[in-house]
C-alpha cells in the first residue's frame, strides 16, 4: 500500500501522539508498505521546537527510509485556548501545500490523526478529488475536550462545533479511536458501525517488561535512577512519567506528596516536561523526597518505569472518557501497581480495576491514602502488577494491534 500519514505530531517526540504515529509509520514501512508523512516540527511536550528544527521553514527529511515533510507551525510558549487554536490552524494552513504536492504520488489512503480536526476538510477534499480512501484516527476528541475542560465556552458555539464535527466524521471511509468508550462516543456521533475500528495505543511488551530491582530488593543491583537521585534501595518510589499538561490534573501529586511528607520511606519521582512543570516544582519546593526528572531517552524507558513501586496517573474528571492516557500501557507492561484518578464506570477505571487502585478525581486525601495503602503492602503491589502485565501482553501488544491495523487498511482499500 501507499500510505500518506498526516499527523501533526511525529517522531522524535518521545511521548503522546508523536510516539505512536512514529512507531506506526516505522512498522508499516518495515512490512513493505510505502509510507510518507506530513507533520509539524517536533515540539511536544516542551512546547518549543526541538533543537535543529525550525518553526518557520518547510523541511524534507528521510528517516529510516520514510520521507517526512515538516510544515511551518507556530508553537505558543503558553498553550492556552486561543493560542492552541491558532497553533492548530497554522499547521492546517501550512501543511495544505504539502498535501496537494502528493497528487502525483497518488497514495492509496490518507491516514489523518486528530488532533487537529482542522485538517479533516482538506483531507476529505483531497481524497475525493483523487478517488482514494480517507481514514481518521482520533487520539483526542478535541471538540469535546475543549468544552469539557473549559477552554472554550458557549452553548451555541458548542452546538455548532459538534454539528460540524459530526458532518466531517460521517464522510471518512474509516474512523478509528483508542478505547471502547471513545468508540461508543463515535457511535453517538452517528458513525456507522461498519466504518469503526478500535485501535488502542500499544506497548512493546518485549522492550517494556518487569524490572527486578526495586524497593526491598536489596540483594539485587539498585536501579540506576535510584542511585542518581539518592533514593535508598528499600524506599517505595511513586512515579509519574509523562507530559505535564492541563488534562492531567497534575497539581494533585503535589498535594498528595505534602500529605505524605512524614512518611520517610515514600519518595515521589515526577518525570516529564510541559506547561504545568514549573507550577508543580514551585508547589513541591519544600518537599525533600520529591524528585524531578526531564523526559528520558527512549532507550532508558524500561529502566525508568522499573524504578517505580507504584505508578500514579492523575486525570481530570472532565477528560476521563475523552482521552485515554497513552502512558498507561507502559505502566501496566512494567508489572507495577497503578493508581489512577477516575470516576467509576469510565474506561480508565475499567482498565485499571483489579490491576491497581482507582480514586476519585481531584481528591488528594483519597490519593494519598491509596499510596500509603500500597506502600505498606508489597504483596498487593506484586499481585496488581502481575495482573497489569498480563493485560498488556494480551490486549496491548504492539505487533498484534498493528497487524490488525494493516488488515483493516487492506479491507478499507478493498471496499
Amino acid at each position: 500500500m501507499k500510505i500518506l500519514l498526516y499527523s501533526m505530531n511525529f517522531t522524535p517526540e518521545l511521548v503522546g501522539i508523536g510516539k505512536y504515529s512514529g512507531e506506526m509509520a516505522q512498522w508499516l514501512h518495515a512490512k513493505g508498505h510505502d509510507v510518507r508523512v506530513i507533520a509539524s516540527p517536533p515540539f511536544f511536550p516542551n512546547w518549543a521546537p526541538f533543537e535543529g528544527h525550525s518553526a518557520w521553514a518547510y523541511r524534507k527529511t528521510v528517516c529510516d527510509g520514510i520521507t517526512v515533510w515538516r510544515a511551518p507551525t507556530w508553537v505558543p510558549a503558553r498553550p492556552r485556548a486561543l493560542a492552541r487554536m491558532a497553533h492548530l490552524f497554522s499547521f492546517m494552513l501550512s501543511s495544505m501545500p504539502l498535501l496537494f504536492a502528493q497528487i502525483r504520488w497518488r497514495p492509496d489512503v490518507v491516514f489523518v490523526v486528530e488532533p487537529p480536526l482542522f485538517c479533516a476538510p482538506t483531507v476529505l477534499f483531497f481524497s475525493r478529488m483523487l478517488g482514494i480512501k480517507s481514514w481518521l484516527h482520533i487520539q483526542d476528541y478535541e471538540v469535546d475536550a475543549a468544552f469539557g475542560l473549559g477552554l472554550v465556552r458557549g452553548a451555541r458555539v458548542r452546538r455548532f462545533a459538534l454539528s460540524v464535527e459530526r458532518w466531517l466524521l460521517g464522510r471518512f471511509n474509516r474512523v478509528s479511536t483508542i478505547s471502547a468508550a471513545m468508540l461508543d462516543k463515535a457511535r453517538d456521533k452517528g458513525i456507522d458501525e461498519t466504518r469503526l475500528v478500535l485501535l488502542p495505543n500499544w506497548v512493546d511488551v518485549r522492550s517494556i517488561y518487569p524490572h527486578t530491582a526495586g524497593a526491598s530488593d536489596t540483594c539485587e543491583p539498585v536501579n540506576g535512577y535510584r542511585t542518581m537521585l539518592g533514593i535508598p534501595a528499600d524506599a517505595v518510589v511513586v512515579l509519574y512519567a509523562g507530559s505535564l499538561g492541563n488534562k492531567q490534573g497534575i497539581e494533585l501529586l503535589a498535594d498528595a506528596a505534602r500529605q505524605l511528607a512524614a512518611a520517610s520511606h515514600i519518595h515521589f519521582v515526577l518525570c516529564g516536561n510541559g506547561p504545568s512543570r514549573e507550577g508543580l516544582k514551585t508547589a513541591c519546593a519544600n518537599l525533600e523526597r520529591v524528585h524531578f526528572l526531564d523526559l528520558q531517552p527512549a532507550e532508558r524507558l524500561n529502566e525508568l518505569l522499573g524504578m517505580a513501586d507504584i505508578h500514579v496517573l492523575p486525570q481530570r474528571a472532565d477528560a476521563a472518557d475523552l482521552v485515554m492516557p497513552s502512558k498507561l500501557g507502559g505502566m501496566l507492561a512494567s508489572g507495577k501497581a497503578v493508581i489512577v484518578t477516575a470516576h467509576e464506570g469510565t474506561e480508565l477505571s475499567n482498565v485499571v480495576a483489579g490491576r491497581g487502585l482507582v480514586v476519585a478525581p481531584g481528591d488528594a486525601d483519597a490519593l494519598s491514602d491509596a499510596i500509603a495503602k500500597l506502600a505498606a503492602s508489597r504483596s498487593q503491589r506484586e499481585t496488581m502488577g502481575a495482573a497489569g502485565r498480563s493485560f498488556a501482553e494480551s490486549e496491548l501488544d504492539r505487533n498484534a494491534i498493528l497487524l490488525r491495523l494493516e488488515k483493516e487498511l487492506l479491507r478499507c482499500l478493498a471496499d
